[in-house]
């Protein structure tokens, strides 16, 4: 039987990766342009929620945690305008994915309890701040069902 840490360890990495691969079959059936549209007058694109989601994986665990140096501009993850390739978009996503397994990978028994701390977040330990954006990233996939069903929807 592993040891709580190496189940700790596997258990997050398995859910980071099937939550990657359910944000992935969310948006494989959308055209660049689909991509990029918000099928309602409120809300975001799937594009948008994809840059979104990248930029809290960099920062909460890749800045705050694995010391990669990344620079959050929350703002521009709802607002990019450039509109870039969704095969960009989603390798910049994957990168990040990269990232948190190394970082979950990394980590020793005694580093889960770590004290955490960053801007717009409660979490106090390196534990809890995975925890949290693991909940979050599967938040937005949800919101991303309702958007690709609705843009499927419309190309009938």
């Amino acid at each position: 039987m592993p040891d709580l840490n190496s189940a700790l360890a596997a258990a997050l990495t398995t859910r980071y990766q099937k939550l990657s691969t359910a944000l992935h079959d969310q948006a494989a059936p959308l055209t660049d342009d689909e991509f990029w549209t918000k099928p309602f007058p409120f809300g975001n694109s799937v594009g948008h929620l994809i840059l979104h989601l990248t930029g809290n994986l960099n920062y909460y665990i890749g800045a705050e945690i694995a010391q990669t140096g990344y620079v959050r501009d929350r703002p521009k993850e709802f607002s990019e305008a450039t509109r870039p390739a969704k095969k960009e978009v989603l390798n910049n996503f994957n990168q990040a994915i990269v990232t948190v397994i190394r970082t979950i990978e990394s980590q020793s028994a005694e580093d889960w309890s770590k004290p955490y701390a960053a801007e717009r977040s409660d979490a106090r330990t390196r534990l809890e701040i995975l925890l949290i954006c693991a909940t979050h990233l599967h938040h937005h996939i949800g919101q991303m069902m309702y958007l690709t069903f609705e843009l499927q929807r419309h190309r009938k």
